[in-house]
Formats: C-alpha cells, sequence, structure tokens
C-alpha cells in the first residue's frame, strides 16, 4: 500500500491531533489511507473516522486498506472544501479532530495517465476527481497568455512566467499541446539554460501552477480551514500539512486570523467588528520530517506540518 501512496510525519500527526478512543477524527484528504489507518489503530476500540478524497482511485485503495476497521471507518468521495456539507449530510455534528494531508500523492505522480508529472509522457490532464471539470489540456490550448502567466506566476512562483506563458502561445498556434512531455519541452526551450546541477526541473513550478488552477485548490483550503474550525470541538485539533510556500502560507495566515478573531484595523482603538479568537495556534513554528524520513522518503522533504487547536 505505500506504493501507492507514502504518508509523511505519521506518528507526528497522530500526536498533533490527540488521537484516543471513542473521539470522532475527519480525515479531508485521505488518499492510500496511511494516516487513517495510524488515526483508527490509535482511537481504538471506538474511535471513528470520516475520510473524503476526490479521487477515486485513492478511495478504492484507502478502502481495502482500512477494510479491517470495519464500521469504525466511513468513507466519502468529495472535496475537502465541501466538509461542512458532508459532515451535515451524515448528521455528525462537531468533531474531534482534523487532518489535510494537501498535494499530490505518490499514485497519483506515477500513474502517467493522470498527467501530473513531467516525467511521464501521457495526456495532460491533472483532476484529482477525474469524473468532473476540465484538465490542464483545455487550459493550455484555450486561456489567453495573460491568463497563462498569471495562473504559472501565482500558483507556481515562476519568475519565467512571461516567457513561459508566450512560449505556449506560440507553439500551440502551430499545432495543439496534448501531453506532458510536449508542454515540457516547450517551458525547457523557454527557460534561459541554468549553470550548474539544477536543483528542480524548470518545468516543474509550470506543472505545480496548472494542477493548482484545474483543481481549484487555493480557493478549497480556505473554505476547508474555515469550515474546519466551526466543526471542531472545543479543545479539538485541526493539522495541516504542506508541500509548497503558497499553501504553507494560507494555512498559516488562516491559523493566525482565527486566533486573533478580531478583523478591525490595527489602529482602530476599539474592535467594531465583534470577531472573537476560535483558535489557538499549537505550532509556532512547523513540524518538518527528520533527516531519517527524508532519506527513506526524500519526497517529504518539503512537507510542514502545522496545528490549531479550538478554544
Amino acid at each position: 500500500m505505500d506504493v501507492f501512496h507514502r504518508p509523511v510525519m505519521v506518528a507526528e500527526v497522530v500526536a498533533s491531533l490527540r488521537c484516543r478512543a471513542g473521539a470522532v477524527y475527519v480525515d479531508g484528504t485521505l488518499g492510500g489511507g496511511g494516516h487513517a489507518a495510524a488515526i483508527l489503530e490509535n482511537t481504538a476500540p471506538d474511535g471513528l473516522l470520516i475520510g473524503i478524497d476526490a479521487d477515486g482511485d485513492a478511495l478504492r485503495e484507502a478502502g481495502m486498506r482500512l477494510e479491517r476497521f470495519g464500521a469504525r471507518k466511513i468513507l466519502v468521495k468529495g472535496n475537502f472544501a465541501d466538509m461542512e456539507t458532508i459532515l451535515a449530510g451524515m448528521n455528525i455534528g462537531k468533531v474531534d479532530g482534523i487532518l489535510l494531508d494537501l498535494g499530490v500523492s505518490s499514485h497519483q505522480l506515477d500513474t502517467a495517465e493522470r498527467g501530473f508529472s513531467f516525467a511521464l509522457d501521457a495526456p495532460l490532464d491533472m483532476r484529482m476527481d477525474r469524473s468532473r471539470g476540465i484538465g490542464a489540456c483545455d487550459l493550455i490550448n484555450t486561456l489567453s497568455g495573460n491568463e497563462l502567466k498569471r495562473i504559472i506566476r501565482d500558483y507556481g512562483e515562476e519568475r519565467m512566467a512571461g516567457r513561459i506563458a508566450r512560449a505556449i502561445v506560440q507553439s500551440r498556434s502551430v499545432s495543439p499541446l496534448l501531453t506532458t512531455a510536449q508542454l515540457a519541452g516547450v517551458v525547457v526551450r523557454a527557460v534561459p539554460g541554468q549553470r550548474g546541477p539544477a536543483r528542480i526541473h524548470p518545468a516543474t513550478r509550470t506543472f505545480q501552477a496548472l494542477r493548482i488552477a484545474v483543481n481549484d485548490e487555493l480557493a478549497s483550503l480556505r473554505t476547508a480551514v474555515a469550515a474546519g474550525a466551526e466543526r471542531l470541538k472545543e479543545g479539538g485539533h485541526f493539522s495541516v500539512i504542506a508541500f509548497h510556500s503558497l499553501e504553507d502560507r494560507i494555512v498559516k495566515n488562516a491559523f493566525r486570523a482565527a486566533e486573533k478573531g478580531c478583523l478591525c484595523p490595527p489602529d482602530f482603538p476599539v474592535c467594531a467588528c465583534g470577531g472573537k479568537p476560535k483558535l489557538k495556534v499549537i505550532t509556532k513554528k512547523p513540524v518538518v520530517p527528520g533527516e531519517a524520513e527524508i532519506r527513506d522518503n526524500p519526497r517529504a522533504r518539503s512537507a510542514k506540518l502545522r496545528t490549531a487547536e479550538r478554544i
């Protein structure tokens, strides 16, 4: 099962959620069920886990891995942004802990036909939920050059976004860009040659940006953090693992804003908005994987775990 997706910082996640018997937890990014299995093991004999994932492949794998837990787990196909609706539809009120493990799974990266990776030639797709929405191919071949530049710059934090967008537009005017290899080739040719060993492939940030745009990941994250804070019991913990700076910044700022409560400008003499603190930030600095885990699983190297407590 670890071949499907290797969960990062499992022990740290279990500790951050304060897993205990009889409690109710939500894993909003179920994946292959690695974190979910650890949560269920540490909430025996009667803890309940609701696992949510938009990827049908992930739900099937997690279902097999978690079969031994019987009725103690409920698996749902959906986006973690819809957590409020999902829980309400199941008549589940407040929960004791919520986990979000952001980004893309090992299975998604390593399965060519999913179109997430420039290392494997396949049709451009990148949808987490292949039953709905439009894929990266549609975006690449229909958006304006300015919109492509914005996506690559803002979601990929790519300094060469303008050059890459212009190269995409020029290339698709000759022939549509349909595969991961075609797009990666355009990006490589557009980016000036780098001296010395490059830390990352030139197409990494462009592919990241397109994946975020295709799945509307940042808006979904903001919605999920806000909804999750409302669904937590007093003393419940909300843990989020992010793998790049955009996601981590959203989580950090959302937790801090919920801790502050008041939304008034700093120069207001008294609070006029009536906002009250909802969360207490537990991790002043994010928890990161140890050296041994990074050696064993290099994809864990950029992971950052943040936790907040409902007050």
